[in-house]
């Protein structure tokens, strides 16, 4: 970013930086419209609960209030009285400052943050295989080497576009792309093979190209017996699933799955990537196992040019959780309840260990328990818009108005922030210095360019600006010396960041954790061996039935963003608001017009929005972008035992047409 003539920020192309040389999609390019938006808040807010009215105070005041709420739900409920919430689109440095505001200063366990609901499901799994969780562990620039590139459950055209180029030049040099998804998507017009099941049956075909790819004698036996346990339970399990009954569960062709199958046995290097399609189920872990299962089959993980890998959907959804603001984690992806994990990190922070909390509410377990008997009362709420976000969304903004006290951290006035008790107003990206760490596992920083508005503070600042009332533990606010911190207290973890400083990051360009390719030779289960798991398939949590005879589904589109709080605010970029997308089938079937209001019920609530009806989307399925307020009143709550990811990508639903009185 760079200042023109009058002072107005502008955003520019970096080509030297290594990952998609510098390119950005609509929504970056049109960034820095944020900037002076009327809407941009610059005084901590108080809201009268009675009259609904806000008031300007100073920042002591208002960190004075906050401090004095938390005192009192912790007087009343002991240490876990207060719950944090973060996102995946923090800073490390705030990412790390705000696990240690939870367990250092607060004492409390109850913290999570919204990257529970983004790759959650596929990072329990790749710890469970693989030892490790890293989203893509080689850079992304490898996608173009591999001669098969499996996509599953990944619109990648419209949610990364400047990665998409990575298709088409692996396609250029004869590499063949498949992508799975119900809908067919700008990214499936990108595909030599685009398959189109059933919502929430994506781990049945992977069962059933295992299957395949055993009676074809495919399978690497000598990588599977040097570098795996588990696949004589894994191949077993497979053995039911012959093309037929995944035709059957799946509604994809008995012909395409072999043909799926053929094209990975036949090719030397074979890729399988995974997003959010494919996770945001009540089976989302399982079903990320089942697919690394087929990548280790064919002895792809660890190799050049193939293996499995996460596509990451928040702007620093891999940093963001690794250094504790999950439930169960301390920094450098410690797990909290590993005794020498807490002895060097309360050494690092200057505090007994003993004095540290075990692990908390997962991010859904935790909003479903505010302001109940033994629940939190009070919240800080740091980079999400809960409101947009959380599936069953009516039920959570219920709970979130139950508080005793919420705080929410904002630079406008989110769905969220508008039923706050107190608003503070904080910097944004090019306000601020601070590290991201994207999908390869790459550090890279992130630097100041302008100045922000007078009034507005860093949520360092925020963070130490609460600490220094409610505890005697430090708290930096330059984002170096946070960094610094950061790195001492990962030196050891699993995501180590100790060796990485603000200087090897400029000089480099940024820098990998753990190295640039992983599982090489050894994968960080202690005996270097990847696992394999039996996973069976079960379906959705919830299926249709006569009263909901439809599956629902939840994406994104183009021009917005998550839950919508800054791209619906840019106004380079269109805004058309939320719709319906369903077949001509279910047009008729129901008698409603391309662009006529239909209304779309769950067992949780019900949305209007206009018709679009195309011909790219199953007749069984309807999608709904979840960029606007509607979507996940609608979403299943439904939990990934493993993950506790909530089931955002299918759910039982009905559609009728909206009579307009005329």
């Amino acid at each position: 970013m760079r200042l023109t003539g009058r002072r107005t920020p502008e955003v520019s192309a970096w080509e030297e930086f290594p990952v998609n040389q510098g390119a950005l999609c609509r929504k970056g390019w049109s960034a820095a419209g944020l900037y002076g938006s009327r809407e941009r808040l610059t005084s901590p807010l108080v809201r009268d609960r009675a009259t609904g009215e806000w008031s300007a105070v100073s920042w002591d005041e208002a960190l004075d209030m906050v401090a004095a709420g938390i005192r009192a739900a912790q007087a009343e409920r002991g240490p876990d009285g207060v719950a944090v919430f973060g996102g995946g689109g923090l800073t490390n440095e705030k990412a790390y400052s705000l696990g240690k505001l939870a367990r250092a200063a607060l004492g409390t366990s109850q913290i999570d943050y919204n990257g529970r609901w983004c790759m959650s499901s596929a990072a329990s799994a790749g710890i469970r295989a693989f030892g490790l969780d890293r989203g893509l562990p080689f850079p992304l620039a490898d996608v173009e080497e591999t001669d098969v590139l499996v996509l599953v459950g990944s619109n990648l055209a419209e949610t990364m576009p400047p990665a998409a180029r990575h298709l088409d030049r692996l396609r250029e040099r004869g590499g063949r792309v498949v992508v799975i998804d119900p809908r067919r998507t700008p990214t499936a017009d990108r595909a030599d093979l685009a398959l189109q099941p059933v919502p929430g049956t994506d781990l049945a075909l992977a069962l059933g190209v295992l299957h395949l790819l055993v009676a074809a004698g495919a399978v690497d036996e000598d990588y599977l017996a040097d570098r795996t346990t588990g696949w004589a339970d894994v191949k077993e399990s497979v053995a039911p699933w012959w093309p037929e009954r995944v035709e059957r569960t799946t509604g994809i062709s008995a012909a395409e799955v072999r043909e799926l199958a053929a094209m990975l046995a036949g090719s030397p290097r074979v890729m399988v990537l995974t997003a959010r399609g494919a996770e945001q189920h009540s089976t989302g872990s399982d079903t990320v196992l089942a697919w690394i299962n087929v990548a280790l089959a064919l002895g792809m993980v660890g190799t050049r040019g193939g293996g499995y890998g996460c596509l990451t959907g928040q702007g620093n959804g891999q940093g963001g959780r690794e250094h504790g603001q999950k439930a169960d984690q301390l920094p450098g992806y410690r797990r909290i309840d590993d005794p020498v994990a807490r002895a060097h990190v309360a050494g690092v922070w200057g505090v007994d260990p003993e004095s540290l909390p075990g692990p908390g509410r997962s991010a859904y377990e935790l909003l479903e328990a505010l302001g109940t008997d033994d629940g939190p009362s009070a919240m800080l709420v740091f980079g999400s818009n809960i409101v947009v976000s959380a599936p069953n969304a009516t039920h959570v903004t219920q709970r979130l108005e139950s508080l005793d006290l919420l705080v929410v951290c904002d630079f406008v006035m989110s769905e969220t922030a508008a039923i706050a008790d107190v608003v503070l107003p904080v910097t944004q990206w090019a306000e601020e210095t601070g590290t991201m760490t994207n999908l390869e596992g790459r550090v890279v920083l992130r630097q100041k360019a302008i100045t922000p508005p007078s009034g507005a503070r860093s949520d360092l600042d925020v963070i130490a600006g609460l600490a220094v009332r409610l505890s005697s533990v430090p708290f930096a606010t330059a984002p170096e010396e946070v960094f610094a911190e950061l790195g001492r207290a990962s030196a050891g973890g699993p995501a180590d960041y100790s060796s990485i400083t603000y200087d090897r990051i400029r000089d480099e360009g940024g820098v990998f954790w753990g190295g640039e390719r992983l599982f090489g030779s050894s994968f960080a289960h202690p005996d270097g061996r990847a696992r394999m798991y039996a996973v069976e398939h079960r379906g959705a949590a919830e299926q249709p039935c006569a009263d909901y005879p439809l599956h629902l589904t939840t994406g994104r589109v183009l021009a917005q963003y998550q839950s919508g709080a800054q791209t619906r605010r840019v106004r380079a970029l269109p805004d058309d608001g939320p719709f319906v997308e369903l077949h001509p089938l279910v047009a008729g079937r129901i008698g409603v017009a391309h662009g006529e209001p239909v209304s779309i019920s769950t067992r949780r609530g019900t949305m209007s929005a206009p018709a679009r009806v195309v011909t790219t989307i199953r007749p069984d399925t309807v999608f709904v972008p979840f960029h606007w307020v509607g979507a996940n009143r609608l979403t299943n709550d439904a939990l990934d035992p493993a993950s506790k990811m909530p089931e955002f990508k299918v759910c039982a639903a009905r559609l009728s047409a909206v009579v307009v009185a005329g």
